[in-house]
């Protein structure tokens, strides 16, 4: 679920608890993704919220009129706030993401994942993390730092078996979504993932379950009250009425 003012909240999260989902994690994606959460969970007892910045907005580190010591002083602040820290359950979305590089060079990314250690070390609190084609350099930076934070989830995962298996020896949680259940491979995959380390997410609004995944034919077998609960009617934005889901904007009720 992103940090933004969704004018149907009320009904999004009215579908969400009719699901059985009761509390829910804004993801933050850089700075100022930090203080509109902050402003969304707020008078909302089941919302919660992470600090950080995204691999592919680290670039904001250097563009930030401090400096990139300025900007870390504002997520510490962040995670120093009083209100906000009743809100806080994990530093991120952090991470490496090589397959977005024109939004933020791999160097960068590399100097300020690295950086954010610091605040889950400083905090206690696990790390939401995000991994998109980055060879062995993801595996590698969380294998050298990971005795400076408690845990943390390697989220969306759409990897091998081989690196799964990496994470699960490090003691971390695989998150999955409908992004991570598109291929047979996927399937397979997540599959052997133990249901003590398992951790499932919508990754709102993205990542539905769309025809073309190879998991779309397990929705076939919900019966239609199940439907009605989990999945249901969405019309087009463009034909949106309050009341119905958005098409292929994903929902927290879409989670049972």
């Amino acid at each position: 679920m992103p940090p933004r003012l969704i004018g149907d909240l009320a009904q999004v999260l009215s579908r969400a608890k009719q699901a059985g989902v009761n509390r829910m994690i804004v993801t933050a994606g850089n700075l100022s993704d930090c203080k509109e959460a902050l402003d969304l969970t707020r008078g909302h007892d089941g919302l919660f919220m992470t600090v950080g910045c995204h691999p592919t907005r680290c670039s904001e580190f250097e563009s930030h009129g401090d400096g990139p010591e300025g900007y870390f002083r504002e997520l510490k602040a962040m995670l120093e706030n009083p209100e906000a820290r009743q809100k806080i359950v994990a530093i991120g979305e952090c991470g490496l993401d090589y397959d977005r590089l024109q939004f933020c060079p791999k160097e960068t990314q590399l100097k300020y994942f690295e950086r954010q250690f610091e605040l889950a070390e400083s905090t206690g609190l696990p790390m939401f993390l995000h991994n998109r084609n980055t060879g062995s350099d993801f595996g590698k930076l969380i294998s050298e730092h990971r005795s400076r934070f408690t845990n943390g989830v390697v989220h969306s995962f759409t990897g091998t078996l081989e690196e799964m298996q990496h994470y699960l020896d490090l003691g971390l949680y695989i998150g999955i979504n409908g992004c991570s259940l598109k291929t047979e491979e996927n399937l397979s995959v997540a599959s052997r993932i133990p249901l003590d380390k398992l951790m499932l997410e919508t990754d709102g609004p993205w990542c539905d379950i769309r025809p073309t995944h190879a998991s779309y034919r397990y929705l076939s077998k919900m019966t239609a009250e199940q439907h009605a609960i989990y999945n249901p009617p969405a019309k087009k934005k463009e034909r949106f009425e309050l009341g119905s889901m958005v098409k292929s904007r994903n929902e927290p009720c879409t989670m049972g």
